[in-house]
């Protein structure tokens, strides 16, 4: 725009130049022979007359030249107008082309910018918005189960008053058992809400994660003996040590272990292994159930994702357990990794053995 300017100046200052040239020339001719008039005087042209004439035409020139010159500029002006209405009214899908290296180019670039951005934001709200539906979804479905069991046991307990002793115990038994059911699915439920929004604390700690990892198969035994699965603990190092947070490691591989009994119980065999890789250690968790299509292995650790297969009553669940161990695994500045093939379903933790600089007195208390 400043060169258009600046060539627009230049335009009207030779306009002028050659206006004042052509009215001296004809003023003088028609003073020459004796003409006068309100416009021609004894000395020629009248000085008020010629300043109009030349402001006239100095605006003239400079204004033809500038719109000549910003025509198109003009019109792309009217297309970013025009497309500012269009997102006001709710388009955000097409993009304005961005023309020329000026001010407006660059204005039609901040324009899709700021639509692409409105345009992510409301996505992130329509997700959220389904997240939050399918979270509503899924409480009441995983909590209606075990709540309705313990109402219907306890309520024909109630009534049946001709009940002997043992049997009576059996049924309360059984709402105890629902009841625990409920008290985990709520508890996985606020725990995940906690890591969601980073409200989870690390409690940082030096611990041997072979023997968290024996206690933890040896408090599962009675479930691998249920379920009639072999399981095999192989581990080079007698210890290996790391800092972290114990406690929420013990769920993250609990996560693990239940979510292999439940999806490898007909493979009757989980394998762990665990070793040191460099700065990192290493855990495998391998089951040999029904291998995990690969359209599935691409959404397994997203919240809520259930397969079919896991609505069955025997391996229905929040759809949080996953995700949870993969949150945990990231506050520990670690990751987790799946893949499933005719070897095996392996569940793969690598954590780092010690907290990156800079981490440690953020996370822990």
């Amino acid at each position: 725009m400043v060169f258009d300017l600046i060539v627009s100046a230049l335009v009207t200052v030779l306009v002028v130049t050659l206006t004042d040239g052509i009215l001296t020339f004809f003023g003088n001719g028609l003073m020459n022979i004796g003409y006068r008039s309100a416009w021609i005087g004894p000395g020629g042209l009248r000085p008020s007359v010629r300043t109009m004439i030349l402001t006239a035409a100095a605006l003239l020139s400079f204004c033809l030249t500038f719109y000549f010159l910003m025509r198109e500029t003009i019109r792309y002006i009217g297309k970013i107008l025009e497309k500012v209405k269009e997102i006001s009214a709710g388009d955000f899908d097409h993009p304005i082309e961005v023309k020329g290296n000026d001010e407006f180019s660059v204005m039609a670039e901040n324009l899709n910018t700021m639509q692409q951005n409105i345009k992510e934001i409301m996505e992130r709200e329509r997700i959220a918005e389904h997240t939050k539906n399918d979270l509503v979804s899924s409480v009441a479905h995983d909590l209606r189960t075990p709540l309705t069991s313990i109402i219907g046991y306890l309520g024909w307990v109630r009534t049946r008053t001709d009940l002997d002793e043992e049997t009576r115990n059996h049924y309360i038994d059984i709402a105890y058992q629902k009841a625990l059911r409920l008290e985990q699915l709520t508890n996985e439920l606020f725990g995940f809400v906690k890591l969601e929004h980073k409200e989870m604390q690390l409690h940082l700690g030096k611990l041997d994660l072979v023997q968290l990892m024996e206690q933890m198969l040896d408090e599962m035994t009675p479930s691998f003996v249920k379920n009639e699965l072999q399981v095999e603990f192989l581990h080079a190092e007698h210890a290996i040590f790391l800092e972290a947070d114990g406690e929420l490691l013990a769920r993250l591989f609990g996560n693990l272990l239940n979510n292999a009994v439940k999806y490898g119980k007909e493979g009757k065999q989980i394998r762990v292994s665990m070793e040191k890789e460099g700065e990192y250690v290493v855990t495998r968790v391998i089951n040999y159930g029904r291998i995990i299509p690969k359209q599935e292995l691409d959404h397994i650790f997203q919240k809520f994702y259930r397969t079919e297969q896991s609505r069955s009553r025997d391996t229905g669940g929040t759809g949080l357990g996953l995700a949870i161990v993969q949150q945990i695994a990231e506050l520990h500045h670690g990751q987790v990794r799946v893949k499933s093939d005719l070897q095996g379903t392996v569940f793969e933790v690598e954590l780092p053995v010690g907290m990156p600089k800079g981490k440690k007195e953020d996370e822990k208390r």
